[in-house]
C-alpha cells in the first residue's frame, strides 16, 4: 500500500511539479543556525518533492522582509519569524501592508540566557541579577576593562535590542558590557571558556545546537509581564532604546515562517507547501544541532531529515 501511495505521490509532483513554467522560490537566510537549518529544509523540499528551483539568499531580518513586500522574487520567503521579537516586521508587512502571509503552523520557542553549568554551581548562579554580582562579574571579564562580557546576539537581530534594554533594565550595566557579535563567535567562546574554566554568559534560547554541544544552564528572570515589558525596535523609532523598558522575562515565542504574497500567482504550488508547512522545537534542535556541532553541510543534513520523516512531508504537501 505504501509503495502505491508514493508512486502515486510520484506521479502527483510530477504534475504539480512540472507547470508550464518551472516554480521557483528565493529563500531568505538569517545569520542563526535554526534559521538555515529550516531553510534547506524548505528548500530540499522544493526541489525533490515539487520540482521546483530554489536560490538561498543570505540577509538579515529587515532585508527579508523588505524583499518579500516588494514581491519581485528576490526574497520569497522567510524561514525562521520569532514573534513578538519581529513584531515590527509583521504588523508593517503582514497587517499593514498585506504584503507577506504568515504561517499558521508554529512551534513554540523560549529565549534567556545560559552560563556554563560548571561555572554556575562553582558561583552560585542562578538568576540573571547574580550576574551584577561583582564577584561574578570580574570573573567574566576577559579583557580587563572592569565589566563582565554577555553577549546578547547578532547584529541585526531584534532580540539583541531587547537584550540591550535588558541589561540595562536589570541594573546590570555597571558591571556586564553588552556584546553583539556573530553567532559563530559566541559558540567559539562558549567552548574556550568551558575549557579554560572561565566565566561567560550569554543570550540562548531553545530550540537550539547549543542544548546538545554543551552541559548549560539558563538563568531564572522575573516572570513575564507585559506591564513590565514595552519594547520599541529602532525600525519604529530611532529613540527605541530610550523609550523602551524590558525587566521581565520574555513570553513563550510563536515561530513559523512567512513569505511573499506575490508567490502565490509566481509558484502556486511552492505556496501552498509552505502554508502547510510545520516543524517543532525538536525537529529544528536536531537539525541545528548536525549542522553547528557536527559542523555538517546543511543541505546534507536537510535531506536526510527529508527521507526519514517523508509520510510528515507527504502530510505537508497534501499527499
Amino acid at each position: 500500500m505504501k509503495v502505491i501511495r508514493n508512486l502515486m505521490a510520484a506521479a502527483l509532483v510530477t504534475a504539480i511539479g512540472m507547470p508550464a513554467f518551472a516554480e521557483e522560490v528565493k529563500i531568505g537566510v538569517p545569520s542563526w543556525t535554526g534559521a538555515q537549518a529550516i531553510a534547506y529544509v524548505l528548500g530540499e523540499i522544493v526541489t525533490t518533492r515539487i520540482g521546483g528551483t530554489v536560490e538561498y539568499v543570505p540577509g538579515n531580518n529587515a532585508t527579508i522582509f523588505q524583499a518579500m513586500d516588494q514581491g519581485e522574487g528576490d526574497i520569497d520567503v522567510h524561514p525562521d519569524v520569532w514573534l513578538p521579537n519581529q513584531e515590527s516586521f509583521t504588523k508593517q508587512y503582514v497587517d499593514e501592508a498585506a504584503t507577506v502571509t504568515l504561517s499558521s503552523n508554529p512551534y513554540q520557542g523560549n529565549q534567556g540566557f545560559c552560563v556554563s553549568r560548571d561555572f554556575a554551581e562553582a558561583n552560585d548562579i542562578t538568576d540573571i541579577a547574580d550576574l551584577g554580582r561583582p564577584d561574578v562579574a570580574a570573573l567574566m571579564d576577559s579583557d580587563g576593562n572592569g565589566r563582565g562580557e554577555l553577549w546578547i546576539g547578532a547584529p541585526g537581530w531584534a532580540s539583541a535590542n531587547v537584550n540591550e534594554v535588558k541589561v540595562r533594565d536589570y541594573g546590570l550595566l555597571d558591571f556586564i558590557e553588552p556584546i553583539r557579535a556573530e553567532e559563530a563567535v559566541k559558540t567559539a567562546r562558549i567552548k574556550d571558556s568551558i575549557a579554560k574554566g572561565e566565566g561567560y554568559a550569554f543570550y540562548c534560547y531553545e530550540p537550539h545546537a547549543v542544548w546538545f554541544m554543551f552541559d548549560v544552564v539558563m538563568l531564572t528572570e522575573p516572570t513575564y509581564d507585559p506591564e513590565k515589558y514595552i519594547m520599541v525596535q529602532p525600525s519604529d523609532d530611532a529613540d527605541w532604546y530610550e523609550n523602551s523598558m524590558v525587566a521581565t522575562k520574555d513570553d513563550l515565542k510563536q515561530v513559523q515562517i512567512a513569505w511573499s504574497n506575490s508567490l502565490e500567482e509566481r509558484s502556486p504550488a511552492i505556496a501552498e507547501f509552505f502554508a502547510n508547512f510545520a516543524l517543532d522545537a525538536n525537529d529544528v534542535s536536531g537539525l541545528a544541532f548536525e549542522i553547528s556541532a557536527n559542523g555538517r553541510d546543511p543541505a546534507e543534513v536537510a535531506k536526510e531529515w527529508v527521507d526519514a520523516n517523508s509520510d510528515r512531508v507527504d502530510t505537508m504537501l497534501g499527499l
